[in-house]
């Protein structure tokens, strides 16, 4: 099995940011260890709690502290930005890195309202734009703008002679489409719903288009929680579970497990706790294995990006050394 992780950078009560970055680089440098395949970054804006507004710097930052595994975002929010930028920005890091930085890409706002227009400056939004700002993207990566564009002389820098592999975050079948059609890969969130798994990687396996040679290549993201015992791990994933009810309230800071104790769930927190829970892997080591393995049968793929934001970060890297040692070794 072909495990990753993805990182939103959780800050977890009591923590300060200093303590919270010098812990994901712990667990960068752990996840290359113990033979993960990827380290993802996503992008986030305008919260309290997760410090993953900028992936690109999380990626130059990590990757001088690595030597092989590879580092990516979970996504870039491509409407909030240029393409020409993002094209020159992860060009920059393909040079630092060769054939370790890899391209995914978002279609989210990366906030509220509010928040999206401070980040545009008041632009419009992008959304609807996203197949013309995707094909610009890959066009000025790959020196391959139509000669009708016109943006079609300006090359960018550095011009680097490796393909960054690009795939498209999506949860539906339109985004699945997109993608299919465009011969990149695809990061079903899980994580985020898997309502519509069957029908989304149905549309981008019977429709992709294998440019280039490339073949369908599908990423599912999966939150995952494992410890030595279900006790211990059913305890860790409560304040999951309140880290989740406190982002719908704008709080995003991961609770303690003191302060998760304390905590009283009424009717309705009870049952989108219950129904949040279908988006996660609750675990000992060979449970979790055991529910990765009836996943990459259902969604026919070898390939996952974990995320764990429970609390306490040792706790969270000893999760990952525990999934690596049932399925990495």
């Amino acid at each position: 099995m072909r495990l990753g992780i993805l990182d939103q950078i959780p800050l977890h009560e009591g923590d300060s940011i200093v303590q919270t970055m010098e812990a994901t680089k712990r667990l960068v440098v752990e996840a290359e260890r113990l033979g993960y395949e990827r380290y993802w970054f996503a992008e986030h804006h305008n919260t309290n709690g997760l410090l993953s507004a900028a992936p690109e710097l999380f990626i130059a930052r990590m990757g001088d502290a690595t030597s092989r595994i590879k580092l990516g975002s979970g996504g870039v929010l491509l409407p909030q930005y240029r393409p020409l930028k993002i094209a020159e920005t992860f060009s920059t890091l393909a040079a630092f890195y060769p054939n370790r930085i890899e391209l995914g890409i978002g279609n989210s706002p990366g906030g509220s309202e509010r928040t999206r227009r401070a980040l545009t400056d008041g632009a419009d939004n992008a959304v609807a734009e996203f197949p013309r700002l995707l094909d610009e993207v890959e066009g000025f990566l790959t020196d391959s703008l139509s000669s009708r564009h016109p943006y079609r002389i300006v090359k960018t820098t550095p011009r680097v002679e490796e393909r960054i592999p690009l795939s498209v975050l999506g949860l539906s079948p339109r985004s699945a489409a997109l993608a299919a059609e465009r011969g990149h890969g695809l990061v079903f969130g899980h994580f985020i719903n898997p309502d519509k798994w069957k029908e989304t990687l149905q549309t981008y396996r019977d429709e992709f288009v294998p440019v280039d040679g490339r073949t369908p290549n599908v990423i599912v993201c999966v939150f995952v929680i494992c410890a030595e015992t279900m006790d211990e791990a059913k305890e860790l994933a409560r304040t999951q579970d309140a880290w989740i009810q406190g982002i719908r309230l704008g709080h995003s800071i991961v609770p303690s497990f003191a302060t998760t104790e304390t905590k009283q769930w009424n009717e309705e927190q009870q049952r989108r706790i219950q129904n949040d829970r279908r988006r996660t892997i609750v675990g000992t080591p060979e449970t979790v294995a055991k529910e990765l393995r009836d996943l990459s049968d259902r969604y026919q793929t070898d390939q996952f990006l974990l995320i764990n934001n429970a609390f306490d970060q040792q706790k969270r890297i000893r999760s990952y050394q525990l999934i690596a040692e049932q399925l990495l070794h």
